[in-house]
């Protein structure tokens, strides 16, 4: 009989806390109890940790056994504490010394016959443990890659339990069963993603260039087969790759969702595109139990796109108001609260009307006034004052789409990414000492009080404002936008052509 504790780490949501997993073995009739709030899925650790260590060759004490996962009041979700408290009850017993687990974390889910599974949440986990100055992590063998993205931490990777009770001193054979490693998922190629691609829209070319320039979102309305899909595909391929610790970011929030299959940082800026069916949770994220990151924290650091954006419920889109502006979604649920980073660049595109053809020459819209008005509807005031670029995008005509003979037509990739990483360090260079980095994150006030522009250059946004064609928000958005277009232009402060084109790519869209 006796007393063990062991540690391991609990995620909730992308904060980590390291868990006391304690297990205490006593006379009494065989029973075996979790507390410390576990979910489902973690009370099912009995089971598997029992089966586990029988078929292992560790024995499992017929007593009363209780496992303690401290503190009490956070509430544990998932399989990743089995290991713990395995190794928890072989010090427990005697076979593993004490001093050979203190200060090291386990994380992995037990299979029956004793081998690891990959587990949700390593990398988090394991920069958690880090944090909290753990010097060690064990993690199941299919999650080593993952773990060792963290440096400055000793990770261990295992195939089972029998061979960590052997590391750990345990006088047991190790398994000699096939280790379980993820599957591996095959990557979509992206060989013909050039923005080369998109002929005869100028305009819009140019618009997606500002908005990657300053991390500006953006809606195109437009005809179907304008090219507004196309555009929003492009803009990941002209977004520079991501820094340091937003590749560690990004590649966290995967590690939520994906077991064992990240083996590198995620160094592109990644793309979400949810269909308009999409829900609520789906999209900021939720879930009954463990709550689980949406599209939205997925597209952090990179791209959100919503196609076909008014056939989306107005209380989906509405649900991203809040994020647009803080940069992070906090999900409430009656067990208690998750937040997930959701800095994402968000780019809708929709129809003007449900037939299509509003405004299209040659072409007889057949919806009424009243349904064009209901249908833009959707896309409510306030979320679109949070888009900064507004823009309507018309058909190609058949002379521009014959007469683009190929790549050299049109801006490429290669070339709009140079613009874009130029205009990123002039504008990083502008703001440094400040929080910022882009000019869509930069302040209302620091716009009109540091960086104020000279009276001539601000005179067309004057008029706007005071014609009501532009709300308060809207003039900050717009002051955004001219610097975005000056830094494009190496120009080192917006002239009043800055404004004038920032005036026209926040034309506010609505239906006739």
């Amino acid at each position: 009989m006796g007393l063990a504790r062991v540690s391991s780490v609990a995620v909730v949501g992308v904060d980590t806390h390291v868990i006391d997993v304690e297990v205490d073995i006593s006379n009494g009739l065989p029973y075996f109890a979790i507390v410390g709030l576990p979910d489902a899925a973690l009370d099912e650790a009995k089971n598997r940790v029992r089966s586990a260590l029988t078929n292992s060759g560790l024995g499992f004490p017929m007593s009363r056994i209780v496992a303690n996962l401290s503190p009490a009041t956070l509430r544990k979700t998932g399989s990743g504490f089995d290991l713990a408290i395995a190794v928890a009850l072989l010090v427990a017993q005697g076979v593993v010394d004490a001093s050979v687990v203190d200060g090291v974390v386990f994380l992995g889910e037990l299979s029956l016959d004793g081998r690891l599974r990959p587990t949700l949440g390593v990398l988090p986990a394991v920069l958690g443990a880090r944090a909290a100055g753990v010097r060690r992590v064990v993690v199941p063998l299919a999650n080593l890659a993952e773990a060792e993205l963290v440096a400055e931490i000793d990770v261990v990777g295992a195939a089972s339990l029998s061979s960590v009770a052997a590391k750990c001193g345990a006088h047991v054979t190790v398994s000699e069963l096939e280790p379980i490693l993820a599957t591996k998922r095959a990557e979509s190629p992206n060989d013909y993603s050039d923005l080369a691609d998109v002929v005869g829209q100028v305009d819009a070319v140019r618009a997606l260039v500002v908005a990657a320039a300053g991390r500006h979102h953006m809606l195109a309305v437009g005809p179907p087969g304008a090219g507004k899909s196309l555009l929003a595909s492009r803009l990941p391929g002209i977004l520079p790759d991501l820094s340091d610790d937003e590749a560690l970011q990004v590649t966290a929030i995967r590690s939520l969702v994906t077991a064992g299959t990240i083996t590198e940082l995620v160094r592109r800026p990644p793309l979400e595109a949810p269909h308009h069916s999409a829900t609520v949770p789906s999209i900021v994220g939720g879930g009954s139990g463990t709550i689980r990151p949406g599209a939205a924290s997925l597209a952090s650091g990179g791209v959100l796109f919503i196609d076909e954006a008014a056939e989306f419920p107005r209380t989906v889109l509405d649900a991203l108001r809040q994020s647009l502006e803080s940069g992070q979604i906090v999900i409430h649920r009656a067990t208690g609260s998750a937040h997930f980073p959701a800095r994402f660049q968000l780019v809708m595109a929709s129809n003007p009307c449900p037939c299509g053809m509003d405004g299209v020459v040659g072409a007889d819209c057949t919806c009424a006034p009243s349904v064009r008005r209901r249908y833009l509807a959707r896309l409510s005031g306030p979320l679109l004052d949070r888009v900064d670029i507004q823009l309507r995008v018309a058909r190609v005509s058949s002379s521009a789409l014959l007469g683009a003979s190929g790549p050299a037509d049109g801006m490429s990739t290669r070339t709009a990414q140079d613009l874009v990483v130029s205009a990123r360090a002039a504008a990083a260079k502008r703001l440094a000492g400040t929080e910022w980095r882009v000019n869509a994150e930069v302040a209302g006030p620091h716009l009109r009080g540091s960086l104020r522009l000279a009276p001539h250059a601000r005179a067309a946004l004057d008029r706007s404002l005071e014609r009501g064609a532009i709300s308060m928000r809207g003039y900050d958005r717009v002051l955004r936008l001219a610097w975005t277009c000056a830094d494009l232009a190496g120009r080192q402060t917006p002239t009043s052509e800055d404004v004038g084109e920032a005036l026209f790519l926040r034309q506010v869209v609505s239906s006739s």
